[in-house]
């Protein structure tokens, strides 16, 4: 695993305008960065990146499975009790999912190990199924890279035939898009699904999750009145069982993209569960819940709220002395600890794997990285390529 030097493409961002990746840079700040890659061979992808992923992945439905049968373990989740009926029928209906990402630490030697799953509301899809990928086209015709060069990345493939899998499922039914307003970033995320879901042959509007209404009939309407039997958010489920419409979720009739049960695999409370469940396991570290730290012995962890987006109210600490920490809004409804791990460094860079899966199939590779341990929704996204 290297981090090498490129040059970037010369037009790259009118290039970038014209695709519609208008959050190329973010906070003043450079968001995509292409001059540098990181290198792997094939070995390592297909070894510590893309079996761990696929192995991971099952584990956590597993885990599901046993979340489900124990009423403790539930409550650890913080999910609303009026609302687990619905994510325990959510799970036995076999609801389809769409995608996941693993966020993995990785060096290029030892076993990844996973820091988190992103199950619910991932971002950095369009710049993982697409942008990096035509960035590897255009630098191989460049003649900056070799022909040889290639990318984990099927990301755009596979997601076009899982929307055509789903609409087989439902025939004829429009799957609605939502996101919330005032985000660029997720609103580019969404586009990039309508665009596959639409190569798929399925019908894709779009509406604001503040524009979403109740009808007469008491299903969820967009800003149409049109009644909304399909939906796929990028609205946390946290977030969703909390708002005041939240009672109408069972009532509503509407069929959800990701559904009910990744509510449970999003959260963080997921890693002290499988570290019960799998102890020892290569692919993961430590962890905790709260009253269990005491017992514990660990003297270097990480601390991270069961709710948190982009790496918001991250505490690391060091024989009971915080040594790092991220501000963010979250951390009312408690934490997980979770054994530290140092970041790869690259230079000054700390660099973080995001290993997808499309349909539960691992799917391609993200990287990010930042001058600070924790990575935050401003960390820069870096193509990689696979070489030897």
């Amino acid at each position: 695993m290297l981090r090498l030097p490129i040059a970037e493409r010369p037009a790259w961002r009118e290039q970038a305008k014209e695709f519609g990746f208008g959050f190329h840079t973010m906070y003043g700040e450079p968001y995509w960065d292409e001059s540098a890659y990181y290198q792997f061979t094939l070995q390592q992808v297909e070894e510590h990146i893309e079996d761990p992923t696929a192995e991971l992945h099952q584990m956590c439905l597993q885990a599901v499975e046993a979340i489900l049968a124990n009423e403790a373990w539930l409550a650890r989740f913080q999910i609303p009790s009026q609302f687990w009926d619905l994510v325990a029928s959510s799970w036995q209906a076999a609801e389809p999912s769409l995608y996941s990402r693993l966020d993995l630490a990785y060096d290029g030697r030892g076993p990844a190990k996973l820091l988190e799953n992103n199950a619910d509301t991932p971002t950095s899809l369009y710049e993982t199924g697409f942008w990096q990928w035509l960035w590897l086209e255009d630098q191989v015709k460049a003649g900056r890279l070799g022909r040889q060069a290639d990318q984990f990345n099927s990301v755009q493939e596979k997601l076009v035939n899982r929307f055509a899998e789903l609409r087989l499922q439902r025939p004829n039914q429009a799957l609605h898009f939502a996101c919330c307003m005032d985000t660029e970033e997720d609103r580019g995320t969404v586009q990039y699904l309508q665009d596959c879901a639409k190569e798929a042959g399925l019908q894709a509007p779009f509406v604001y999750i503040e524009e979403l209404g109740l009808g007469k009939s008491g299903a969820f309407t967009d800003q149409h009145d049109e009644e909304i039997s399909w939906l796929f958010k990028l609205y946390p489920w946290e977030f969703m069982l909390r708002e005041e419409f939240a009672e109408h979720i069972c009532t509503a009739g509407c069929r959800w993209l990701e559904p009910l049960w990744k509510c449970l695999i999003s959260n963080k409370a997921i890693l002290p569960v499988l570290w019960q469940m799998f102890p020892g396991h290569p692919n993961l570290l430590p962890a905790y819940f709260e009253d269990q730290l005491a017992a514990s012995g660990l003297q270097h962890y990480v601390k991270k709220p069961i709710f948190a987006r982009e790496g918001a109210n991250v505490s690391i600490y060091n024989h009971g002395q915080e040594v790092f920490s991220s501000e963010g809004p979250y951390g009312d409804e408690g934490f997980i600890y979770q054994a530290y791990t140092p970041m790869p460094r690259f230079g000054d860079n700390y660099t973080l794997i995001g290993s997808w899966l499309i349909n539960d199939q691992p799917a391609g590779m993200s990287i990010r990285e930042d001058r600070q341990q924790v990575t935050l929704d401003s960390s820069r996204f870096l193509p990689h390529v696979i070489m030897g």
